[in-house]
């Protein structure tokens, strides 16, 4: 079954083309069956892409998908088209009285500010309190998944020396979780963020890590108490998201070094290959087919007996 997505939204070209299974609302509107309820809180500045990306990795399954795009109601994107948020997106005040199987909490560029210093951040304290009773299933992206485990757990997002940025080495340290079923032994992620969690800070809060890297550090972490998945880095990026990263700040002329193990020999010049999606489509497929054997038929019965 595809992904339920508006027919002008942008992204149902783009995967239509790229030959991701998607249907329009009067397709779906014939189906008699009840469709998972995803909503992606898109916190990221360039909307389009982002819900592009993560509309490709929720859609690539069996299992019909209506996705609904939600803003922070006050924050106001400076990025993309006012008319695009107009008819695409709903506030989290306009649909916090729903119930959803699923929600994604995406990465924002606002690492070095203090969780409480964040512009929305009340807001966010809402969201993240409010999935404890309308939402089966929560996974929390980058600055998303680092905001929900110090909301939930205490555990701090700490500064980095220099920005973890490129293409590093992950391995399993699960091998019998579900939301790891098909994942070899090693595997490449990108990454890009100027903060971490730390290994010894998530073992003190009984969390559990499915994924770390030598180099960066815990990855994919496992929160059954609150019914979530945090990842660190970056199984949605396309192909060229971090040299599009890379060429804005040698643009603007801010320090960044070349993205490690990303371009063919280290060389700029040369074009990136994407080494990652298949882990991509099957971390969030896995996480999508959890929902479904999980969640409740009845919406209005999610987080009510969990």
């Amino acid at each position: 079954m595809p992904i339920k997505l508006p027919n002008d939204l942008p992204a149902f070209d783009v995967l239509q083309t790229e030959g991701v299974s998607v249907m329009s609302e009067d397709q779906a509107a014939r189906q008699d069956i009840r469709p998972l309820q995803i909503g992606l809180l898109n916190l990221m500045p360039k909307k389009i892409a982002t819900e592009t990306q993560f509309a490709r990795l929720i859609g690539a399954t069996p299992l019909q998908i209506d996705l609904t795009l939600i803003r922070m109601t006050e924050h106001q994107s400076k990025n993309t088209a006012a008319d695009h948020m107009e008819a695409f997106y709903s506030s989290f005040d306009e649909i916090k009285h729903r119930k959803f199987d699923g929600l994604v909490i995406t990465g924002a560029p606002i690492e070095h500010l203090d969780f409480p210093d964040v512009s929305y951040w009340d807001e966010m304290v809402e969201v993240m309190n409010w999935t404890q009773t309308n939402v089966h299933s929560t996974f929390g992206v980058c600055w998303g998944g680092m905001a929900m485990i110090n909301h939930f757990h205490g555990v701090a997002k700490h500064m980095l020396d220099a920005k973890a940025f490129g293409c590093f080495r992950h391995k399993r340290t699960s091998a019998g979780s579900p939301y790891l079923r098909g994942f070899s032994d090693d595997m490449v992620i990108p990454v890009s963020r100027w903060t971490e969690v730390r290994q010894d800070e998530l073992d003190a809060a009984g969390l559990k890590t499915l994924l770390t890297s030598d180099d960066t550090g815990p990855c994919l972490i496992q929160d059954d108490a609150h019914r979530a998945l945090y990842v660190f880095n970056h199984f949605e990026y396309d192909r060229d998201t971090l040299k599009q990263e890379y060429d804005r700040d040698v643009e603007n002329g801010t320090p960044i070094n070349v993205p490690d193990n990303y371009y063919p020999n280290d060389d700029p010049s040369q074009t990136p290959q994407n080494r990652w999606r298949s882990h991509g489509h099957l971390l969030y497929g896995n996480w999508v087919n959890e929902i479904y054997r999980t969640t409740n038929f009845d919406l209005s019965k999610i987080g009510t007996a969990e």
